[in-house]
């Protein structure tokens, strides 16, 4: 099974523990971006998995390949090109005081991309998946043209398309999300999306429900999967359910949406070491488990379990195993040591 991921990865650059930019004096870097998160999980879990993007021939565009081919990601369909490398910055939160994130991206090699580059007839030779997220559009309308003729070649091919909604209002406004979106949507047989990001694109919310007070209504969650799915004719809709308690303590859990009943996983309380890159790891655990056939309740318990573990990882990429996974899954939640 072959899935294949498009998007931005970047360099992520971030002060020292729990230091803000203003205390800087030395930065880690990392490399990651939406689509790419997905690509690694799939790849750690076993399936082929392909990225797709565009990046700069220099030691940096290199260095940012390298890291998926390390990990086991397929990366020759990557294209070479264009100026730069974008760039975005995290400072962790810690207790009350969230995370924060300040992207340079603007003029990356992929935001400046046109159609010629990318031959998606070659790019999904033997291919079964494909996903992408709401920033890939976001970074121009070039970009958005090249999203949509991706989904027209998959479509025709029969490959089942995923799209995580990922909503950034530093990228575009909810008006403009909106509108690109809705084009490209009719070709997605899988949404992802969190609490909040079908009420900033689409204007759809969930009842009774208040996010920054930790209060998740579950016929809410259902009401909105419903009303997707009735708008776009998604055949799954997944959302993640996260209580923020503190920056550093959530609840998480999730629900699986398959048109005529709801899923809901188990709750988790975790303590966060790195809560970036934590949705793309459910939507990683989520394709995974589509992919290999898990029914509904298996699929959103692993995705749910698989992104619980992420968010005890220094970074963006979900370093867990399948059998990791399944061990959470099963219970096994103590965090004791394994000798």
């Amino acid at each position: 099974m072959k899935a294949v991921c498009f998007g931005e990865i970047m360099m992520r650059l971030n002060p020292e523990g729990y230091k803000r930019f203003t205390q800087a004096n030395k930065w880690e870097v990392s490399y990651a971006g939406g689509e790419a998160n997905v690509a690694v999980s799939l790849a750690n879990y076993g399936l082929d998995a392909a990225y797709v993007t565009k990046l700069p021939d220099n030691p940096l565009g290199q260095s940012a390949i390298n890291s998926l081919r390390a990990l086991g990601v397929d990366t020759s369909m990557i294209v070479k090109g264009g100026e730069r490398l974008g760039v975005y910055f995290v400072e962790k939160g810690a207790s009350q005081r969230p995370s924060k994130v300040v992207y340079d991206r603007k003029y990356s090699a992929i935001s400046m991309a046109s159609a010629s580059d990318f031959d998606w007839d070659s790019i999904f030779d033997g291919a079964d998946w494909f996903h992408f997220t709401g920033i890939t559009p976001a970074l121009g309308d070039n970009v958005a043209a090249i999203c949509l003729d991706a989904c027209k070649a998959a479509k025709a091919r029969g490959i089942s398309i995923s799209c995580d909604l990922n909503y950034r209002k530093n990228l575009w406004s909810r008006e403009k999300a909106g509108e690109v979106m809705a084009e490209l949507m009719p070709y997605v047989d899988v949404c992802i999306a969190n609490e909040e990001d079908a009420a900033d694109v689409f204007g759809i919310r969930a009842e009774n429900t208040d996010i920054t007070g930790g209060k998740l209504d579950h016929s809410g969650y259902i009401d909105v999967a419903k009303k997707l799915i009735a708008r776009f004719g998604f055949k799954k809709v997944a959302i993640t359910l996260r209580g923020s308690i503190s920056a550093n303590d959530n609840r998480w859990a999730g629900m699986l949406y398959d048109g005529e009943n709801a899923y809901f996983s188990k709750e988790y309380l975790i303590h966060i070491v790195d809560r970036v890159g934590g949705g793309d790891s459910f939507g990683g655990g989520l394709i995974y488990s589509l992919m290999s056939g898990y029914d509904c309740q298996k699929t959103i318990e692993f995705a749910v379990a698989a992104s619980c573990l992420k968010h005890t990882i220094e970074y963006d990429f979900n370093m867990v195993s399948v059998d990791e996974v399944t061990k959470l899954m099963g219970g096994d939640g103590s965090g004791r040591v394994q000798r």
